[in-house]
């Protein structure tokens, strides 16, 4: 997984994407984007459209643990009007995201699924969280 790949598949995602994305960045008294998130419709078939999807959430690594990320995932749920869930998928093996999800009030649904990057089998878990 590569800086540069992950962003070539992420920019098809957003232009291939329906209606409703929303993007919030945070910046630094320079105005040095420090972290960024995007808020949109579900990814996939059949799926409620009274919930909504965080597909991303990144921060600065110098900045972990500083609560912009947790700032930023409040302005996500504010800006989802009109929804009355939000799942979001992380790694299985990302420990440290998963509990930051947790303490903001995601659990596990039981679903997963598993994404492959260059070859290499990359398994996620599916938290959600009422709004």
């Amino acid at each position: 997984m590569t800086v540069e790949a992950d962003t070539q598949q992420r920019r098809l995602h957003f232009k291939e994407a329906k209606e409703g994305l929303c993007n919030l960045v945070a910046a630094d008294p320079q105005g040095r984007v420090v972290a960024w998130a995007c808020l949109g419709p579900l990814r996939g078939d059949g799926v409620r459209t009274t919930a909504g999807e965080l597909h991303a959430l990144y921060v600065e690594p110098s900045l972990t643990g500083s609560g912009v990320g947790r700032t930023l995932l409040e302005a996500v749920h504010a800006r989802a009007d009109g929804l009355d869930q939000m799942l979001l998928w992380v790694l299985t093996d990302n420990s440290g995201a998963r509990r930051f999800y947790e303490r903001a009030g995601y659990v596990t649904d039981g679903a997963v699924q598993t994404d492959d990057y260059d070859g290499v089998s990359v398994p996620e878990v599916r938290y959600q969280r009422a709004l």
